[in-house]
């Protein structure tokens, strides 16, 4: 694709304002105008006229929605973002001729701005900035790309984590005090100016943190400012009557001066923002044990919805006992922390007026010799970027179309995508017999009961606990027919991004890397001596569609003794 083309990409499916840079990453035209309004189509085919070979800009900030994470020491950086970004957020990521990464994430507000070095190794790009984006190049045959699959184009930006933003807010409030100290820092970081005494911090500290302190608590920021240290003094449980001393101290320090009257208001609105905090988690953590079935443990709670506070967590403690005060929880077994959710709901099955017969479907692999699949079951399919989960789908359509209605849902291919992966198969496009719909959200409201559903995927940028859920919707749609879902997993994971609650409804769950398969759960035996769970097998992927078997299933230790020194 063309550097014009890419543009107008960006342009318009993404709405990103868009500009011209050379190859030393300067822009070609006065790129402050497109911080306020979108480049036009007939400006971009203007300049890329002008310049073909130009690289690609977009403005960060509000103007594109994106806030972007430059990683220019990858291994530091991805140690000191570990506590900051937590590893369920799916983000596109944009890979740089340096060997740096861009972490893509979505801004909707005019407030965050660019600062360098507050997080070791990594800068952000926000309001007031810009990024080089794919497929631009440095002029030395390296170039920027997309990671796998993580584009924008495919995975929505996930909002910047509020450890992140709170870090961040946190790191300024304490480093704001170098202004009453007469010490004045250049764009770079350095220290120049007067009022240089024995014992300051010295530069080469704070370069390596922030080269914005100067740009705080001063005429146009000041009341944000201020609130996110009331904000963030009184979620680590700082006595009010010392938050007012401190919020003091920091108004007279503003350029200019915050009025002293005003301060009680900021706190009373920090205070409003922690209560109101308060009252939504207790709706996510009720949503979430609604959406559970069996038992869950505390600590489920904490991981699937990002809690890492201590005052988070003893919240959630309170909220679990007034959900058993109220009978919709009780606790489970001897274990501290232990729960299970009690189900007074209840549907007779009509066990002796119901079929005998299970749906004579066919899998890649052979996977119906070892697991029945009976009307109403769910089946997931949790797969790595670039495993092959499509083309498992698409193989179960070419390879059950003429037996069965089937419906396929997918969240990320258009009808040219589409056709292109069908006329990769062994047989003319005309012989495919399926209805395709673009989905991605809502399955249980467009699947047909009685009929085969696939669902490639079921896509979450974020709050993957929902998963569970949303499975659950799915299965009580379901009458005579199966659904079956693709969910993406982290490489190396048991699961899918979603954790235990996307493994309770399954009655068949798969697990794909690269040249592997796994049956992690099948609850209906084929084989009444052949246990299929934890067997696995080998495959290569042909041009995206064609599997080749290359073992037979085993466990997995068999598998690596069978196969010591080979493929497997």
């Amino acid at each position: 694709m063309s550097m014009l083309k890419s543009a107008l990409k960006y342009r318009n499916l993404l709405h990103y304002s868009v500009f011209p840079v050379s190859q030393d990453k300067k822009a070609l035209v006065k790129w402050e105008t497109y911080q306020k309004r979108l480049s036009t189509e007939e400006e971009i085919k203007a300049w890329w006229t002008k310049w073909p070979q130009a690289n690609i800009g977009i403005a960060t900030g509000l103007i594109s929605g994106i806030a972007v994470i430059d990683l220019d020491d990858v291994q530091i950086a991805k140690e000191a973002l570990q506590p900051l970004i937590p590893d369920s957020i799916v983000f596109p990521i944009a890979k740089t001729p340096s060997g740096g990464e861009h972490w893509y994430f979505t801004c909707v507000t005019g407030s965050i701005k660019n600062n360098s070095r507050v997080v070791a190794g990594a800068d952000l790009r926000a309001n007031g900035g810009y990024v080089v984006a794919p497929p631009s190049t440095d002029g030395n045959g390296k170039g920027w790309r997309w990671q796998d699959n993580l584009r924008p184009d495919l995975i929505v930006p996930p909002y910047l984590p509020r450890e992140y933003l709170s870090f961040i807010a946190s790191f300024n409030a304490i480093y704001s005090n170098v202004n009453s100290n007469s010490i004045v820092y250049n764009t770079e970081g350095e220290r120049g100016g007067v009022g240089e005494r024995e014992g300051d911090v010295k530069s080469s500290q704070l370069s390596t943190m922030s080269t914005n302190v100067h740009k705080m608590f001063v005429e146009g920021r000041r009341d944000e400012d201020l609130f996110h240290v009331a904000n963030c003094l009184l979620k680590g449980r700082m006595p009010e009557h010392e938050v007012s001393q401190v919020l003091e101290k920091l108004a007279l320090s503003c350029n200019p001066p915050f009025p002293l009257t005003e301060v009680p208001i900021k706190i009373e609105s920090a205070k409003r923002r922690i209560l109101t905090r308060e009252r939504n988690l207790a709706n996510e953590v009720e949503e979430w044990v609604l959406s559970t079935n069996g038992h869950f443990l505390s600590t489920d709670v904490h991981k699937c919805l990002d809690l890492s506070t201590r005052q988070e967590r003893k919240n959630v403690s309170e909220i679990l006992r007034r959900l058993i005060k109220q009978g919709v929880i009780e606790k489970y077994g001897d274990k501290n922390g232990s729960f299970r959710v009690v189900d007074t709901e209840s549907q007779n099955i009509d066990w002796y007026n119901a079929s005998v017969n299970i749906i004579d479907i066919k899998y890649p692999f052979g996977i119906e010799q070892y697991v029945h699949t009976m009307p109403k079951n769910i089946i997931v399919c949790a797969g790595s970027p670039n495993a092959g989960k499509t083309a498992f789908m698409l193989n179960i359509i070419a390879m059950n179309m003429d037996k069965f209605k089937i419906n396929y849902f997918s969240s990320e291919m258009g009808a040219m995508e589409l056709r292109s992966r069908l006329q990769k198969f062994d047989f003319p496009i005309s012989k495919w017999r399926f209805v395709a719909k673009e989905r991605s959200s809502n399955f249980a409201d467009v699947i047909k009961p009685e009929e085969i559903n696939i669902i490639d995927f079921m896509e979450l940028t974020e709050d993957f606990w929902k998963i569970g859920g949303m499975l659950k919707a799915i299965h009580d749609k379901l009458t005579t027919g199966i659904a079956i879902i693709a969910l993406q997993k982290a490489p190396g994971a048991t699961m899918a991004r979603g954790g235990v609650g996307s493994l309770e409804k399954p009655r068949l769950y798969l697990t794909m890397e690269a040249g592997r398969i796994k049956i992690e759960k099948g609850k209906n035996w084929a084989q009444e001596n052949v246990n299929p769970n934890g067997l696995l097998c080998i495959f290569k992927l042909v041009q995206g569609c064609k599997f080749i078997q290359t073992t037979e299933w085993h466990k997995e230790e068999e598998l690596k003794n069978n196969y010591k020194g080979g493929e497997a």
